[in-house]
């Protein structure tokens, strides 16, 4: 037995109302459950309860067992001197208030459906699934539930990764450019150099990109000598000279230090997702928009998005990935399956976070974008589409993501719209 399943069943009224006593004998009746509470004190609030004929009014309690009260020490804390009923699976223990007042108890083991607890083991038990709990049975729930369900988490995942927004905010003093460049560095960095591209981001002043940032050469120079991509002396190459002259005219200035910013990687990559072209292609952003965040944040279509990232690396990459080594001519563009992640990972939760922050609201528009994008392929969202979900855009595969990650491997099944639509019926 689990906790979250006594809140589930009490919250939905999972029980055999008729005839509810007190492990006293006291007749309950239950006129309103109260409202759940997701924070610290008692579960429920504002519970109206009726017992032995008089109606209380006041907040419920849940535990597995009675004695829980006491090992939770809630007989110190007068947050649970308003608790008007204990309801637990197993009464172990006589339990009071601080003043020492005893509370009722209800007993729920002696009035839970067998079938309920028989579809939740179920739920759980690893042996009859390979990849989520519910595999065999999430094509049977109404899409009306699943739609809804992904659109809350997709919100969700926005939530959290606001949370690393507002730290980069409050580490900037409240500068929105300064929090779009960490972001976009650690973005254009990918997985494998997304730390080496943040250490140069918390290593940089973004002041002096402002300064720099019309002169292509100048921001190239040091977004590839504090990365230490022009330290290797057997480089003669005429470009990676100048950059290196001008890395150290720059460095002098500005007293820059690049001590702490790790070297990225080149190793497992594809060429075209080489350091090397990624801080080019940031470099030329930077050098063809000022004021690029409220361009942004006033772009209020994918298709303006993706016109914003039209760009490519500067003329020396068309035919080089890494310094002093020639390749077949190309123009390193971003792609639109990059530009998505970026829109992805960058955009629009900058654009949630900033629309809260000035009073407005953005969900529409942010749901506009992300349904725009096509749908990821990756092994989740395979997974979940292998087993009758379907994924059509962005939304969804964001959703899926966080679905699967923070309820279906925590096993939050009572918390999740599908677990609860099981258990429901």
């Amino acid at each position: 037995m689990r906790e979250d399943l006594l809140h589930f069943i009490w919250k939905y009224k999972k029980i055999q109302l008729e005839q509810l006593a007190t492990s006293k004998k006291e007749p309950v009746i239950i006129e309103d459950v109260g409202s759940h509470n997701l924070h610290s004190g008692p579960d429920f609030f504002n519970a109206k309860i009726s017992i032995a004929g008089q109606l209380w009014a006041g907040n419920v309690e849940i535990h597995l067992k009675s004695s829980d009260w006491y090992a939770h020490n809630h007989e110190q804390d007068p947050h649970y001197n308003n608790v008007i009923l204990h309801v637990v699976w197993e009464d172990d223990a006589e339990v009071y208030r601080s003043d020492n007042t005893e509370i009722p108890t209800l007993e729920l083991q002696h009035y839970i459906p067998p079938k309920l607890l028989t579809t939740y083991q179920n739920l759980l038990d690893k042996r009859s699934y390979s990849f989520v709990n519910c595999e065999k049975n999430i094509a049977q729930i109404d899409g009306f539930i699943i739609d809804s369900w992904l659109e809350r988490l997709y919100f969700e995942r926005l939530e959290r990764k606001s949370i690393w927004v507002e730290h980069l905010l409050k580490k900037s003093k409240n500068d929105w450019e300064s929090v779009l460049f960490s972001m976009l560095l650690k973005n254009f960095g990918s997985k494998i150099n997304a730390e080496a591209f943040m250490s140069l981001a918390q290593s940089l002043d973004f002041s002096i990109v402002r300064k720099i940032q019309n002169d292509i050469l100048q921001l190239e120079s040091v977004f590839f000598g504090m990365s230490h991509l022009l330290d290797d002396e057997k480089i003669v190459d005429e470009y990676c000279l100048e950059l290196g002259k001008e890395f150290k005219y720059l460095s002098n200035k500005f007293d820059l230090q690049a001590n702490n910013v790790q070297r990225p990687n080149f190793f497992k990559l594809r060429p075209s997702n080489f350091p090397t072209i990624r801080l080019s292609q940031l470099a030329q952003l930077y050098t063809m928009y000022q004021g690029l965040f409220m361009k942004i944040m006033e772009a209020p279509r994918l298709e303006d998005l993706y016109s914003i990232f039209e760009i490519s690396a500067s003329s020396y990459w068309n035919t080089h990935y890494t310094f002093g080594r020639e390749s077949k001519k190309s123009t390193k563009r971003l792609t639109r399956n990059f530009i998505d992640l970026l829109i992805i990972n960058t955009i629009l939760p900058l654009k949630f976070c900033y629309a809260r922050h000035v009073g407005k609201d953005s969900n529409d528009e942010i749901i506009a974008i992300i349904t725009a994008i096509k749908k990821e392929e990756n092994a989740i969202t395979r997974n979940f589409t292998k087993h009758g979900i379907s994924v059509k855009n962005g939304k969804d595969g964001q959703a899926l993501i966080e679905l699967y990650n923070e309820y279906c491997v925590q096993n939050k099944c009572l918390q999740c719209a599908v677990g609860n639509s099981l258990l429901q019926s």
